[in-house]
């Protein structure tokens, strides 16, 4: 199962678009989105959200 952000939570800061090997993660009108097709579940991006808007 892919991460999940959490729109409210976002704040754009782009920590999880560096963290993530396979470059899952854009930003689309200022939040992160994450390509459910091409995330390896990983959590990276989980680990380095500073507001804990990423959830697997």
């Amino acid at each position: 199962m892919a991460a999940v952000v959490d729109k409210e939570k976002c704040t754009g800061c782009e920590s999880c678009i560096e963290s993530c090997p396979l470059e899952a993660i854009s930003m689309q009108d200022g939040l992160a989105v994450i390509d459910p097709d091409t995330c390896g579940d990983c959590g990276a991006c989980v680990d380095v959200c500073p507001t804990e808007a990423i959830s697997m």
